[in-house]
């Protein structure tokens, strides 16, 4: 149990003595509260922004149910289209300098679509993240992302959507995801962090013969609003059994 969960409850047994629990999240567009797409001109993509269906929403309603007079004050800290580089140059700007009790952070969606070529970029950049934020006292969870498309889905109609679909179901289907997170998951691994393993579920639905793109609001990359829940519940169940 991590000690996040002693905070919640000493806060809950005295209310008034004891301060509220801060809990951030670092990472891209799913983070952020990204969904459907649509295509703004003949060569741009613009996004379906809603911040109230997004996973750390829904994980501060499970909170609200468990302990409900405890305030779980959220950071989100998502932007759509970023990566660990980008990530660890915001990190003290967009959470260290609010000093959370638990920072959870979620890349490899972003970064491995630039290709085997760039895994050193995305690696070194996740084990600096984790040495600052263990650094500032925080707690943290390493959240592995969703899976991207593994097909070009008949909903996607127009050329821009279905090329960027394509290029996403190949890193898939070739393996550049999964070799992103396993890299990932490795320096969890050597550095003791705490990994709450939500692509191992999407793998799983996946061979199980669930159509995973399906699953996605935008078809490509970006879970339903439904599936936002399972991150939530992956996260509640890691923090209580950690």
């Amino acid at each position: 149990m991590m000690k996040i969960v002693e905070k919640i409850v000493e806060k809950q047994n005295s209310n008034s003595t004891c301060p509220g629990v801060t809990v951030a999240f670092l990472g891209d567009s799913v983070t952020q509260g990204c969904f459907e797409i649509y295509k703004k001109t003949e060569t741009q993509i613009e996004t379906v922004f809603d911040k109230e269906s997004a996973y750390h929403k829904y994980f501060a309603r499970i909170f609200s149910v468990l302990c409900p007079n405890v305030p779980v004050n959220i950071i989100n800290a998502g932007i759509s289209g970023g990566t660990a580089p980008h990530a660890l140059e915001r990190l003290e700007r967009d959470v260290l300098r609010y000093c959370p009790d638990l920072v959870v952070v979620c890349f490899g969606l972003n970064d491995s679509s630039f290709g085997m070529e760039k895994i050193n970029d995305y690696t070194e950049s996740l084990e600096k993240i984790f040495d600052k934020i263990k650094e500032s006292g925080s707690e943290l969870i390493f959240m592995t992302p969703n899976m991207k498309c593994t097909k070009v889905s008949c909903h996607i109609t127009d050329e821009l959507s279905r090329e960027i679909a394509e290029n996403q179901a190949k890193g898939q289907n070739e393996g550049v995801m999964d070799k992103y997170i396993e890299s990932a998951l490795e320096i969890c691994k050597e550095k003791g962090i705490t990994v709450c393993d939500c692509y191992k579920k999407w793998k799983r639905l996946d061979e199980c013969g669930i159509d995973v793109t399906e699953l996605m609001a935008n078809k490509i990359n970006h879970p339903s609003r439904d599936m936002n829940w399972l991150f939530a519940y992956s996260l509640v169940e890691t923090i209580f059994e950690a």
